[in-house]
C-alpha cells in the first residue's frame, strides 16, 4: 500500500516559483517496501510534497494498455518488472500534461542526494528558464559520465549532451513531454526507459542536458539499496566497487577529459 504524503503549502510555492509544478517518484505497489518508507521520510525532511506514481504496476497489465505503449518487440526485451517502471515514467508525462506542469522532477524510488538539493536545483532551474523549450536534465551520476573538463565553466550548471545518464533523476519541461507522448502515438515504445530516451534524441524529439555537478545517484547502483527487478541486493563489496570507481571517474580520469 502506498502511503500518501500531505503536501507542503510553503515548499509547492517554492517550487513552483522556479517552474517545478509537479514532482513525481516511479514507484512499485509491491516488493519496494523499504524504498517506499525511506522516501517519505527523506523528502518529508526536506518538506518536499512530491506523488508516487503507480499506475504502470504490474498487477494492472493489460494487453490493451501494454498495445497502447509498446512494440511488441519490447516483450523479448524487458522484464514485466522493468517494462512496468519504464511504462510509469510514461504515466508521468501523461500527468504532466494532463496538469500543465511547466517543469517536473521525475526520480525512481532510490535517490541519494550528493548535496543540498533544495538549494541546487534552483540554481538548475534559473538556467533552465533560458534554455530553448523541449528538454530534459539528467540530475543524477549514475553512469558516471560528466561534462568535459575543458567545458566546464565556474557558475554554470548544465550542459547539452548527446545521450542520457540513465532515468533514475531529471527534470523536464513541459514541451519535451508533449514531444514525446506525440513522438508515441506514432513510434511505440521498444526499449528500456533510458535507452529509448536516447533514441528519441537521436531523432530530436527532445533535447538532453546534463547537470554539472550532478544532484543525485541511484541507491540501486551505488550498493547502498537492494534492486528487486534486477535481483542484485546491497553490499559492502558493491559499495566499494561503487566508491572506487566514482574516485577514479570524478577526481582523476575527469580532469583529463
Amino acid at each position: 500500500m502506498v502511503t500518501p504524503v500531505k503536501e507542503s503549502k510553503k515548499n509547492t510555492h517554492q517550487l513552483e516559483k522556479y517552474g517545478i509544478e509537479g514532482v513525481y517518484i516511479i514507484h512499485s505497489t509491491k516488493g519496494y517496501e523499504l524504498q517506499e518508507q525511506r522516501i517519505i521520510r527523506l523528502f518529508g525532511g526536506m518538506d518536499l510534497p512530491f506523488e508516487f506514481v503507480t499506475d504502470g504496476d504490474v498487477s494492472r497489465f493489460t494487453p490493451e494498455l501494454l498495445e497502447q505503449y509498446f512494440d511488441p518487440v519490447i516483450y523479448t526485451r524487458l522484464s514485466k518488472g522493468i517494462l512496468s517502471c519504464t511504462l510509469n515514467h510514461i504515466f508521468c508525462y501523461e500527468k504532466m500534461v494532463e496538469r500543465q506542469n511547466r517543469f517536473a522532477l521525475i526520480f525512481e524510488n532510490d535517490p541519494f542526494f550528493l548535496s543540498d538539493f533544495m538549494k541546487d536545483i534552483v540554481q538548475v532551474c534559473k538556467e533552465a528558464a533560458t534554455l530553448e523549450p523541449g528538454f530534459m536534465i539528467s540530475l543524477e551520476n549514475s553512469t558516471l559520465r560528466f561534462p568535459s573538463a575543458r567545458k566546464v565553466k565556474k557558475g554554470q550548471w548544465l550542459y547539452e549532451a548527446g545521450q542520457g545518464r540513465c532515468a533514475g533523476a531529471y527534470l523536464i519541461d513541459l514541451h519535451a513531454a508533449e514531444a514525446i507522448l506525440e513522438d508515441l502515438r506514432s513510434i511505440r515504445c521498444d526499449q528500456v526507459i533510458d535507452w529509448w530516451h536516447n533514441g528519441m534524441l537521436d531523432r530530436n524529439v527532445m533535447s538532453m542536458y546534463w547537470a554539472h555537478p550532478p544532484l543525485t545517484e541511484q541507491g540501486s547502483h551505488n550498493g547502498k539499496l537492494a534492486s528487486p527487478i534486477s535481483g542484485v541486493g546491497k553490499s559492502l563489496k558493491r559499495r566499494l566497487g561503487w566508491w572506487l570507481q566514482k574516485t577514479y571517474k570524478t577526481h582523476l580520469l575527469w580532469h583529463f577529459t
